[in-house]
């Protein structure tokens, strides 16, 4: 039987409509979990740092722009950048800046470099391998205080330690060091504290970050004669540069930013004046001293501001400098 032209061509069906259904509280509960809570979670984050991060860098930067004097509020008024130019010639601010970058020369090089070779030792098979690394870490977790105060009397002239460990090896046995008489022993005796402190904490990081290089590489540059010393500086530490750097630029941050330490070296810390003629006085104890002490708000700020992109200068150059020697891109 012939069969026709419509039978012959398949017919298409159109799709039923979609009727829209009511949303129902759980609808309303998954939407605002995917949209809005997570929004709600970072909201604490972003509130706490306008508080406490935004509004005062703002605020100071007002307060760098004027002069204000707590004790004189008819002196307050516009200044412009009468107190930045006014860094330039300030003899107490270039002292306090030339003690800064002297203890942060003699506490960051040593500090990265020992802890380095620590972590490097504590990444070999050793008896008690837990104990060891476990005890680096505990003059991080010592209080600040705690320990520069015990460095005071380390540190004393007549009775302290240090002179008397010298004094084995036959260094000042007639003469003491005065750790507080001139700037280059009072420099090594903050910078000791320091490192002291954060060559351990430096260590386990390095070591977090070798724990992740194959046991393989070392083995195929043994085989090729590389020592140990070798094997540190050609494999381990272009193989950690990112930790590097990151340790790099918190030391930076963290060196140029020293105050608990020269505050409580110093015998009478109430004046904050790092010695009789300013021998170990840093950038924050100045600022200290000038805001708190005599009571300056407008230039300490502008000394705060003038810190704070000395910091940044500083930790972008050693970021390239040390990009530069583990093997980095050029």
């Amino acid at each position: 039987m012939p069969t026709t032209r419509a039978a012959a061509e398949p017919t298409t069906r159109r799709p039923p409509p979609v009727r829209s259904r009511r949303m129902t509280w759980r609808d309303r509960l998954h939407r605002f979990d995917v949209r809005v809570v997570p929004y709600l979670l970072i909201a604490p984050f972003f509130l706490l740092f306008f508080v406490f991060g935004l509004f005062p860098m703002v605020f100071n930067a007002v307060v760098a722009l004027r002069h204000w004097r707590l004790d004189d509020p008819e002196l307050t008024g516009w200044a412009g950048f009468e107190n930045f130019s006014r860094l330039f010639t300030d003899g107490d601010f270039g002292n306090a800046l030339y003690n800064t970058f002297g203890i942060f020369l003699l506490s960051t090089v040593p500090q990265l470099l020992l802890a380095l070779v620590i972590a490097s030792m504590l990444n070999r098979r050793l008896r008690g391998q837990t104990w060891w690394r476990v005890s680096a870490l505990l003059p991080y977790i010592t209080p600040i205080t705690a320990s520069t105060l015990v460095f005071n009397v380390f540190f004393s002239r007549d009775l302290g330690m240090a002179n008397w460990a010298l004094g084995l090896v036959g260094i000042g046995t007639e003469n003491p060091i005065d750790w507080r008489a001139d700037k280059l022993h009072s420099w090594i005796a903050i910078a000791t504290m320091v490192n002291w402190k954060w060559i351990g904490y430096n260590a386990l990081l390095y070591l977090a970050a070798m724990q992740s290089i194959p046991r393989d590489v070392y083995e195929a540059s043994a085989l090729d004669g590389a020592g140990p010393w070798r094997q540190l500086w050609r494999i381990t530490v272009p193989m950690i540069r990112p930790v590097v750097i990151f340790t790099v630029v918190l030391s930076t941050i963290g060196g140029l930013q020293l105050f608990t330490e020269p505050m409580l070296f110093d015998l009478n810390a109430q004046t904050a004046r790092g010695g009789a003629g300013g021998e170990w006085q840093t950038v924050a104890q100045l600022i200290y001293k000038v805001g708190w002490k005599d009571l300056n708000l407008g230039y300490a700020a502008a000394m705060s501001w003038a810190l704070f992109l000395i910091i940044l200068v500083v930790a972008a150059l050693n970021t390239l400098l040390t990009n530069r020697l583990s093997g980095g891109r050029k």
